[in-house]
This record gives C-alpha cells, sequence and structure tokens, in this order.
C-alpha cells in the first residue's frame, strides 16, 4: 500500500523531469520518514524522450565503506528479481515502464537497521540516471519516570543529588532539559550540574539517564517542584514530553522545639491514656529526650511520650530536648493537668423513716477539680438542680430512690453518681380498684386488690357470704402487696379487699352478681374507700360501653394473672379438683407463698 502523499510526490517529480527536457533523468526524495516497525515506501520517478526497449530499473542499499548491495531489479518485459539478502522477505518494487515511469521500493516491518541510503538506478540504451533518498527510523521514548532523592542537606557547599530522570527505548537518544518550579535550568560550574548517559541496548534501542545535582540548596527548596523535560525526534519534526512533578526532602536544622498534646482532644481525666509531641521547626529527626522533675521518661517513638492511665499524681511540668553536636541544645516545656472528681456522697447516707409530713434535707457533694453541676432525680424523673434537696411535707408518694448526679460541664466525660432510699410511714393506700374476672366456669370469679404502704401492709378479705370463698394469693414486693381471692357463688356476694398496717386502715368493696357475667371474659371494676363500699352503679347501658368497661381494666393485674396461670396451672388444677370432691376443707387463708397449689387451671384461664 502506498503512504499517503505518494501519488502527489510522484506527480510532482515528473512534472519537475519533464521541465529538464533530459533524454533520461531519475527524480527522489532526498528524505524519508518513518516510525520503527511501520512500512517505508520509497518512490523513484524517471522520463525518456522516447520509448525504450531495453529499460532496466535496479534498486541499491548502502552499504560500509560507501559500496552498494542490490537488492531487486526489473530488465525490459521480464519479471522483476529479488536479491538473497535480508531484505528478501521484506520488500516489494512496483514497476511503470512507460517514457515517464515509476518505480516505487516498500520495506514492511522497519528495523533500526533499515536506516541507510536507497538508490534507484535507470538505464535505457547508452543512457543511464541514479538517485538516492535516505530513509530515517524513528522510536519515541517511553514516558520518561522521576526518582527523586530521599533526604538533601541544606546549606551544604558541595554539590547535592535532586533527582534522577529515564527515558528509556529512543532512538535515537533524546535530550533532556531540568526545571525547577516551571523555569530550565540551565548547567552552570557554580550551581548546576546535569550528568547525562545513554545506553544502547541489543535492539539498538536507546535509554538515556539523567541526573541533575544543585548546589547550596535552602530551606525553602522543601516547597520546589522539580521535573525533567524529554525532548526527541520523530516523524515530523521533533517533539517533547514532561516527567511527573516531584519535591525532595531537605534536611535542615531546628531552631525551636515545640511541646504539645495530641490525645486526648479535650481536657484530661483520670484514666485517659495521653499522648504528648515535641517536634522542631527543623526537617531532621534529632534524638529528642522526655523528662519531668530530672527524670528521664522512656519513649518507645523519638518524638512522642505516651503515659498510660493518668492520675492527679501525673500533673506537672514535663520537659523535651535534644542537643545537636553537643552545640545547639533546644529545649521546650509543657504542663499537664489531670482533672479528677471523687466518688459522690449524700448525706445523710442512710436517713431515718419518716412519718407523713415531717421534712428531710439530703446534701450531694464530689470533689472534683473543676466546677460541676448537681442534678437530683426519681424515679428518672429530674427533681431539682443544686448540692441540697429538701423534701417537705413528705407523704406515702415520697419514698423512693433519690439519685444525685455530678457532672463537670467543661469535661462531661468526668461524671458521677449516688442514690440514697427514702422511705415514708403511712397507712395503706389502695392503688388499684377491685378487678373481677369470670373464670372458664361461670359460677366461679378472680378478685383483685393491690395496695402500698410503709409497714408493707396485710390484705384480708370480707365477703358477705364466707361459703363462696375458694382461695386466696398474696404477693408482696418492698411496700406493695396484690391479693387474688377465688370464689364460687350463684347469687350476688359482696366483697371487701382490707388493707392494714399500724399506721391505719382503707377498704375497698364490690357488689358481685354472676347474672351480669354473661362470658368469661367479663371484667369489672370496683370503687376505693377508706371507710365504705361502693358498688358500681347499675345502668342499662349498651353492650359496647360493656366492652369500654373490660378495656380499662388494669394492664398491670393481667400480666400478674398471667404469671400466676402458669405458676399454678398443674397444682391448681389438682387442688380444685380435690375441693369439689370434698378432701379438703374450706376455709380462709391469709398470705400465702405463690407457688402455694390452689386452683385449677380453668379457674385462672380468660380470654
Amino acid at each position: 500500500m502506498k503512504q499517503p502523499g505518494l501519488t502527489l510526490t510522484l506527480t510532482a517529480l515528473h512534472l519537475l523531469y519533464w521541465r529538464a527536457w533530459a533524454a533520461l533523468e531519475v527524480s527522489m526524495e532526498d528524505r524519508r520518514e518513518v516510525l520503527l516497525g511501520s512500512g517505508a515506501e520509497i518512490p523513484c520517478v524517471f522520463s525518456l524522450d522516447q520509448p525504450a526497449a531495453d529499460l532496466k530499473i535496479e534498486w541499491f542499499v548502502s552499504l560500509s565503506g560507501g559500496n552498494k548491495q542490490r537488492i531487486h531489479y526489473k530488465t525490459g518485459s521480464e519479471e522483476p528479481q529479488v536479491e538473497a539478502t535480508r531484505y528478501t522477505d521484506r520488500i516489494s518494487v512496483s514497476y511503470n515502464s512507460s517514457t515517464n515511469g515509476n518505480s516505487v521500493l516498500t520495506i514492511s516491518s522497519t528495523q533500526l537497521s533499515d536506516e541507510q541510503e536507497y538508490f534507484c538506478r535507470v538505464s535505457a540504451d547508452s543512457a543511464s540516471d541514479e538517485k538516492h533518498t535516505q530513509l530515517l527510523v524513528f522510536q519515541p521514548p517511553s514516558p520518561p519516570t522521576i526518582e527523586a532523592e530521599k533526604h538533601v542537606s541544606a546549606g551544604s557547599d558541595k554539590m547535592e543529588k535532586i533527582a534522577t530522570c529515564i527515558a528509556e527505548n529512543a532512538y535515537p537518544a533524546p535530550k533532556v532539559l531540568w526545571h525547577k518550579d516551571g523555569i530550565p535550568l540551565q548547567p552552570s560550574d557554580d550551581d548546576v550540574y546535569v550528568m547525562n548517559s545513554v545506553t544502547v541496548q541489543p535492539s539498538f534501542l536507546q535509554t538515556l539517564q539523567s541526573t541533575l545535582h544543585l548546589k547550596m540548596v535552602k530551606k525553602e527548596d522543601k516547597d520546589a517542584e522539580f521535573y525533567c523535560e524529554i525532548s526527541y525526534f520523530t516523524v515530523g519534526g521533533e517533539s517533547m514530553m514532561e516527567s511527573d512533578h516531584v519535591k525532595i526532602t531537605v534536611h535542615y536544622s531546628a531552631t525551636e522545639l515545640k511541646m504539645y498534646q495530641v490525645s486526648p482532644e479535650r481536657l484530661v481525666k483520670e484514666g485517659d491514656r495521653v499522648e504528648i509531641r515535641c517536634e522542631g521547626d527543623g526537617n531532621l529527626s534529632p534524638a529528642i529526650t522526655f523528662s519531668r522533675n530530672g527524670d528521664e521518661i522512656e519513649s518507645q517513638n523519638e518524638n512522642l511520650m505516651v503515659l498510660e492511665n493518668v492520675n492527679r499524681a501525673n500533673s506537672g511540668e514535663y520537659l523535651c530536648s535534644y542537643t545537636e553536636d553537643w552545640v545547639n541544645y533546644l529545649h521546650s516545656n509543657f504542663t499537664l493537668k489531670v482533672h479528677f472528681m471523687d466518688d459522690v456522697v449524700i448525706t445523710p447516707e442512710q436517713p431515718a423513716e419518716l412519718d407523713e409530713g415531717q421534712n428531710l434535707s439530703l446534701s450531694c457533694n464530689a470533689l472534683c477539680s473543676l466546677p460541676t453541676r448537681t442534678v437530683w432525680y426519681k424515679d428518672n424523673k429530674q427533681l431539682d438542680e443544686g448540692n441540697i434537696l429538701t423534701l417537705s411535707s413528705v407523704s406515702s408518694k415520697s419514698s423512693g430512690t433519690y439519685t444525685c448526679k455530678v457532672q463537670a460541664p467543661d469535661l462531661p466525660e468526668l461524671s458521677g453518681e449516688s442514690s440514697v432510699d427514702v422511705t415514708v410511714r403511712g397507712k395503706p393506700e389502695i392503688t388499684d380498684k377491685i378487678e373481677i374476672i369470670s373464670l372458664e366456669n361461670k359460677n366461679m370469679f378472680n378478685l383483685s386488690c393491690s395496695t402500698t404502704g410503709h409497714p408493707t401492709p396485710n390484705i384480708t378479705w370480707s365477703l358477705s357470704d364466707e361459703q363462696t370463698r375458694v382461695d386466696v394469693w398474696n404477693m408482696e414486693t418492698d411496700d406493695s402487696v396484690i391479693s387474688i381471692i377465688t370464689i364460687s357463688t350463684t347469687s350476688t356476694v359482696n366483697a371487701s379487699c382490707i388493707a392494714t398496717n399500724e399506721m391505719g386502715t382503707v377498704l375497698t368493696s364490690i357488689s358481685v352478681e354472676p347474672d351480669k357475667f354473661e362470658d368469661s371474659t367479663t371484667v369489672t371494676t370496683g370503687t376505693t374507700s377508706s371507710s365504705t363500699t361502693e358498688p358500681p352503679a347499675e345502668t342499662d347501658e349498651s353492650p359496647k360501653k360493656k366492652e369500654h368497661v373490660r378495656k380499662e381494666s388494669s394492664g398491670f393485674i393481667i400480666a400478674i394473672l398471667i404469671i400466676l396461670v402458669l405458676l399454678l396451672a398443674i397444682g391448681g388444677s389438682v387442688f380444685y379438683f380435690l375441693y369439689k370432691k370434698g378432701k379438703i376443707p374450706c376455709g380462709r387463708s391469709g398470705k400465702q407463698d405463690l407457688t402455694k397449689e390452689s386452683a385449677s387451671k380453668d379457674d385462672f384461664w380468660w380470654r
């Protein structure tokens, strides 16, 4: 295939030599440029004033010593002939033997050794003419690589090696120009020295290695950018490439040291891991010594001191220092403050039991190295701020656990708390109205009653018909009691829950009317009174209102009943069976353990 522009070249050569009016004239280009590995086409144009019967066209390549070697030829109308040379398998030649003829030599897969002069000789009758073309083969280099020196000393009057640049596999060898911050560096005897070397590979490709040296490197050169510019010849002219830009590490002595806290990034408290760093304004890595009160502190890192699990005794002044060549002594100080908070103490620690109406003052204190904020809580609800909490005219609702929380606003991680239990003596309080739950056996009902008070109340049940009593279960928690009684009746029974302690007695009452319980899911609540019973009012309200009453039953009592069902299911069924058979007497029971085998599984299950 002919190279682009070859047709125009042949036409131009024809026109030129028609004007010459010579009997035989040969024309060729001075030079032809190709890239390594590509194909090369070399045209030869000739002109005759008349057709020649014995026209002969020959191609030669130059050899060392000025000799030539024929590589291809054609005589008259004979077939073209290829000589046995190293070109044999890589060349082809086209021929046009007219009076304005031409021949084109094509070399495939060009090699660096193909860079020679190629001659075209045309002979006709007794006339002969010969011209030549210089073939140039180029190979651009690979992108240049650059490596900066790891350590360069500032202020030295010797040439310091800065960086090395390498451009590989080029032909011919490229040229290099060094730059600093975009400004070309011209080699000179005083400040800039560039050492270049070219290595020829077995493939004849060439590698350029260039090393830049500078004299009197300055501290400011640590921020300078260095790079090399590679220029090389290729088809069509000269081109260039730049390497990456690099910075050098300039070593220079420090003029001062600085000591500062790295971790934690806040105020220090007891128990923290503290890291303190010492750095100079130089770019060397001097051997730094840490000390306190003249005692050296070991450090695994050359410029970092680590203190584990610090306490207030670690507070004080620390020193870092180093000496360069026993002349330049530098040091820096750092004052460490370790903040602390002692245990939170509430006074009195165990207050005496209070009677209703009395007053109590609680004091909360904690020794701390920072200003603190004190907040009082009861049942996770904030009550007040300040060191003193005053409880005036206490009641049973004042009983409970009081917590004092102390925190340093400047260091929230520094905090503590303490709690104290306050007990108020008072007569019982009925906390929930009596609830009635009909069981699967429509003649049996569970009644529940809960109360609080200190001392812990005792609950008893009073029934208008004691024969309906099946059993009673009581469960105590600190100052509260829950009691459940099971009754069996087909007629109305009045039931009273009576809570008593040494401070007084309260009761609540309810009427159980079996004929009003049409299904086993009905729940009815009673009223609480300190002296009288208030049964629920009888109304002719719609089933919708009854459903509303059922939904208002205490979720807490229902949860307790579920637990009782699980614990007493087996024992209760046996107890109820024996009771129905008359195997055990029917009588009242007082406070009992929840593990007592009492009622049947059917009696305690509701839908």
